[in-house]
């Protein structure tokens, strides 16, 4: 009989479990008035500066049309070549809201991106696996680079994030080949050019062997995003709390990803847990060090317009041994 592992048991636990980030958000029919959902704790707004938000539907699925939940910068003209980011949210595939990167999105668009907080299908919503939410998420990079010359988009400073479930959603979109929508254009690349991952679920395949997630072998290997980390792999910064078992997938994402040359930059927060990011200070730090890691990349001009709070150190750190 196979001994479960501890910590990768709590690593499925968290990631499974619905992050304490709202509802199930209804899925969006076409342009309009972004989706409301109940919330305990609204996190904290990370900017005062105006931005306009806009819905766009990116996708038809038997299951009901899906959105693209706009922030747009101010001075935002469809005929920019602006650097965007588009986030997915987090919920074990199974639930949560395109809200919950809402304060990230409006921060960034301040700072002059075109950010999204994209919808996708999820079991709670939709009755869908983890397949569907790979292809949604592929179909979302690939419509707005698509549609680039219409959102005021340079097609090729495209950025995915997301939290937990959803960070490994963007990291799929960037390294896991298939799972493309049907009727989609295969000449559009669905491949973000860089990542900004939030405690992501990185070695699904391990995670799946030691526990029922309702995942087959063959499919949890098939969306790992630490299978397929390749010299082409995008630059990508990952952020976890060190009490979180699934740090260890990103300990061994660094470890592959650097001797191919792929900058992979993983910051962890001592004593935090998974999901720390979604609360203050926390959501201020990591939101800092990303403005910092996409400015270092040319999709930001000038310092980040956020402090870190105190208590709130990021450490820089190497992939164990």
């Amino acid at each position: 009989m196979r001994t479960r592992s501890p910590l990768v048991a709590l690593a499925l636990v968290s990631l499974v479990a619905l992050l304490p980030v709202g509802g199930a958000a209804p899925a969006s029919a076409a342009d309009g008035q972004r989706p409301r959902t109940a919330r305990k704790e609204p996190p904290p707004a990370l900017t005062e500066l105006p931005v306009r938000h806009e819905d766009r539907r990116y996708k038809t699925t038997p299951q009901g049309d899906l959105a693209l939940h706009f922030s747009l910068p101010s001075g935002w003209k469809p005929t920019d070549s602006r650097p965007a980011i588009v986030f997915f949210f987090g919920g074990g595939w199974k639930g949560g809201s395109a809200r919950q990167f809402a304060p990230q999105c409006d921060y960034f668009a301040s700072r002059g991106m075109v950010a999204a907080a994209a919808d996708y299908r999820i079991k709670s919503v939709h009755g869908t696996a983890p397949d569907a939410c790979v292809e949604d998420a592929k179909s979302a990079v690939r419509w707005i680079r698509g549609h680039a010359g219409t959102l005021g988009v340079d097609p090729d400073r495209i950025a995915a994030g997301g939290g937990s479930a959803g960070g490994h959603l963007a990291a799929c979109s960037a390294l896991v080949d298939g799972f493309d929508g049907e009727g989609e254009d295969a000449g559009t690349s669905p491949k973000p050019n860089a990542l900004v991952l939030f405690n992501p679920g990185l070695n699904i395949d391990e995670m799946a062997a030691d526990r029922d997630i309702g995942l087959d072998a063959r499919l949890a290997a098939a969306i790992t995003p630490n299978r397929f980390i390749t010299a082409g792999a995008p630059p990508a910064i990952i952020f976890f709390g060190t009490d979180d078992p699934m740090l260890v997938g990103a300990e061994r994402y660094v470890a592959k990803a650097r001797p191919l040359g792929v900058r992979a930059e993983l910051w962890t927060a001592s004593g935090q847990p998974h999901g720390f990011f979604n609360r203050s200070p926390w959501i201020e730090a990591t939101a800092r060090q990303a403005d910092l890691f996409l400015a270092s990349l040319g999709y930001l001009d000038g310092p980040p317009a956020i402090e870190a709070p105190a208590g709130s150190e990021l450490r820089a750190v190497a992939p164990r041994d």
